[in-house]
């Protein structure tokens, strides 16, 4: 297991540094752009190119990368949207999203407004179809920016952070334990696992506001 995982993370830090750092940028603008977010796997990048960071100037060029790519990708989204927004909608891409989708991504950045912005950078699908719906809307571009600057670095933050200190730990341990490597591949299922448990929690919260405010709606409305 050691020699496999070795290999493996040798090869990712074979790749030289600086484009190492580009390619996690640009994979993370191209996940959090436009419908991308739907097929690009963005965080898989950031945590595979996190492990061959090698001192603190590499974790802080990659963190300030990925949190750019990020932020450039939600902004590509929410001009995106601002422009096009309808047409992108309406389009064949669009029509495989469902209007379902669309409709409770609209109905999503309608209530929340800004706390949508920040919660749905942790969210599937809508971190992909928020930034549209909000340019979409009535949303300044300077207060949507106001809230996802804060959920681009919190969740960059994790995923780079994480993806250095297990690799750097697990070369400190791989001559010294034979479970090392399982212990490095332990450390990043539980967190990708507790990524996952995070995100269906808060999606149900999320879907309970949405039935309580809906509800709320039909009684005023009758």
């Amino acid at each position: 297991m050691n020699e496999i995982l070795t290999w493996i993370l040798d090869l990712v830090q074979s790749v030289d540094p600086v484009v190492r750092t580009v390619l996690a940028g640009v994979g993370i603008l191209l996940e959090t752009s436009v419908l991308v977010g739907l097929i690009v796997p963005g965080d898989t990048i950031v945590i595979v190119a996190s492990t061959a960071i090698d001192g603190v100037v590499e974790y802080v060029a990659m963190l300030l990368a990925v949190v750019v790519g990020a932020l450039g990708g939600e902004s590509i989204g929410f001009m995106l949207g601002r422009l096009f927004g309808p047409r992108i909608r309406a389009s064949r891409l669009g029509r495989r999203i469902g209007e379902k989708q669309w409709v409770r991504a609209e109905n999503y950045t309608d209530r929340r407004a800004g706390v949508a912005v920040f919660i749905s950078r942790f969210l599937p699908v809508l971190h992909s179809l928020v930034p549209l719906t909000a340019g979409m809307s009535t949303m300044r571009y300077r207060t949507f920016m106001a809230w996802t600057v804060p959920a681009c670095f919190l969740w960059a933050s994790g995923y780079v952070t994480v993806g250095w200190l297990a690799a750097g730990s697990y070369r400190e341990l791989s001559e010294q334990l034979h479970s090392a490597g399982y212990i490095f591949v332990g450390v990043v299922v539980a967190f990708l696992l507790l990524v996952v448990l995070a995100k269906r929690l808060l999606g149900r919260a999320e879907a309970r506001y949405m039935d309580r405010a809906g509800d709320g709606d039909a009684t005023t409305e009758g």
